[in-house]
């Protein structure tokens, strides 16, 4: 169970640190900056210890796709960004997915 909540802390801190990367405006803000910088170190720590127990492309899948979504679900609701059809269509694919491997792969190491 510990190798999902080191995924999970991996996503969350990528997810934070692309957010504060878009409010850095660019590393011209240093205290969003900073924030995005440690938070790639984190997130990059805790993947590094999911790996020890996950297939590095199922935990890269996983880290990958989840990010994008909850990427652009802050894009939407924090910075009010638009999202059109195909791209919704698409992080459903990206969903389903995860779902995919995550229920039914060997490899997944369940």
């Amino acid at each position: 169970m510990m190798k999902y909540m080191y995924l999970a802390l991996a996503i969350l801190l990528e997810v934070t640190g692309s957010s504060f990367l878009q409010v850095s405006k660019g590393f011209s803000k240093p205290v969003p900056t900073i924030v995005m910088v440690l938070a790639y170190i984190a997130c990059f720590f805790f993947l590094s210890q999911a790996l020890k127990y996950i297939p590095l492309g199922i935990a890269y899948a996983i880290w990958a796709g989840l990010g994008i979504v909850l990427t652009a679900a802050v894009s939407v609701v924090i910075f009010k960004q638009t999202l059109d059809l195909p791209a919704v269509l698409g992080m459903l694919l990206i969903i389903s997915g995860v779902i995919v491997i995550n229920a039914f792969s060997k490899t997944a190491g369940h």
